[in-house]
């Protein structure tokens, strides 16, 4: 029997929103337009730098709050996500399914990984499904911290039954 829990979403992805401010490119005070180019060259480098440790800071923390669960099992072979849909809202949005295999009631810790077509990680998220009954079957959704677009994939990358 499946059973369909409200859950409590814990979302650790970055917030790759990233600003360039009032970056007006203009000819003045002796710039040249390569002068310019180069600055925005740097910019976007940087930018890019920046969203790829905000990935990787985020895929840390979502680890540390994976092992500090007291007591947790490895349960990812007992969790599944389907293929994710971007919404209207520019967020991507995967069910994850978990199956209790326990003999008792538990809960479910899980992190999902939301990569691009070539497979670079693009943002994670930690959802939660409590008190799922032995032997039954419950699902959550896994959302996106920000907006991802092109093609997304969502997998699991851990998951912990406590």
């Amino acid at each position: 029997m499946a059973a369909r829990h409200r859950t409590r979403r814990a979302t650790l992805g970055a917030a790759l929103t990233f600003t360039l401010g009032a970056a007006v490119l203009t000819g003045c005070g002796g710039y040249s337009p390569s002068d310019s180019a180069r600055e925005a060259e740097s910019a976007v480098g940087s930018i890019a730098s920046q969203a790829s440790e905000a990935v990787e800071s985020a895929t840390a923390e979502a680890g540390r709050r994976l092992d500090d669960i007291k007591g947790g099992i490895d349960a990812k072979a007992d969790v599944k996500a389907a293929a994710p849909t971007v919404g209207s809202d520019g967020r991507a949005r995967t069910e994850v399914t978990v199956h209790n295999t326990g003999d008792s009631a538990r809960s479910f810790a899980v992190q999902i990984d939301f990569t691009d077509a070539e497979g670079a990680l693009t943002d994670t998220v930690i959802v939660t499904v409590n008190n799922v009954q032995a032997g039954d079957s419950a699902t959550a959704t896994a959302r996106s911290t920000h907006d991802l677009s092109g093609e997304v994939r969502a997998e699991v990358a851990r998951a912990v039954r406590y």
